[in-house]
């Protein structure tokens, strides 16, 4: 059965990117770049990736993978639904552009792309927005957060909404807290 995991990293201070939508200061940490040596906690995430049978994301997560990836193939295989208003342009690979913009057009996407990924994962991607928002509506199953020891004062929240969790298990991968946590659900 299909679980929805949002599997993220995060500053010491809850947020996901910076206030300029920057990720430099994750790649700043040792590990926490893919081309780092010491890279515990990627390796984690990649291979929770690859098993993913679904993705979303929202457009400012989207932008950030073109402007910096934009030269690359589209580096996921799993169908990807990216929620946005706005005409962007596409990357290649299984992207699906689409809205969202009630509680029941988000039941009827997250039953969409549970149909789509047969049995394995959901991965939200990001934002923080769109998994408080499944969290409130029940569907949102685990939240998975590496957390860089870095303080950043501001930026986009990891979860934009209340979200009550349950911690299943912690450890250290490098310099990096890897939580996970059960949300848990009304």
């Amino acid at each position: 059965m299909s679980r929805t995991v949002y599997e993220t990293a995060t500053s010491l201070d809850g947020f996901i990117a910076d206030q300029d939508n920057s990720l430099d200061w994750l790649f700043a940490v040792e590990g926490g770049s893919p081309d780092d040596e010491n890279t515990e906690a990627l390796d984690s995430t990649e291979e929770f990736i690859k098993g993913a049978g679904a993705i979303v994301m929202g457009a400012t997560t989207y932008e950030w993978i073109h402007e910096h990836e934009g030269d690359k193939p589209w580096p996921y295989t799993a169908p990807t639904w990216v929620l946005t208003h706005r005409e962007l342009p596409r990357l290649g690979g299984d992207l699906r552009f689409t809205s969202a913009d009630s509680d029941r057009e988000l039941r009827d996407l997250h039953a969409e792309m549970t149909r789509a990924a047969d049995g394995r994962d959901i991965w939200v991607v990001g934002g923080g927005r769109i998994a408080a928002d499944l969290a409130r509506l029940g569907l949102l199953d685990e939240v998975r957060v590496s957390v860089a020891p870095v303080s950043l004062g501001g930026g986009a929240p990891l979860l934009d909404g209340r979200v009550q969790l349950r911690p299943l298990e912690a450890g250290l991968a490098g310099p990096f807290a890897c939580l996970r946590y059960e949300v848990v659900k009304d």
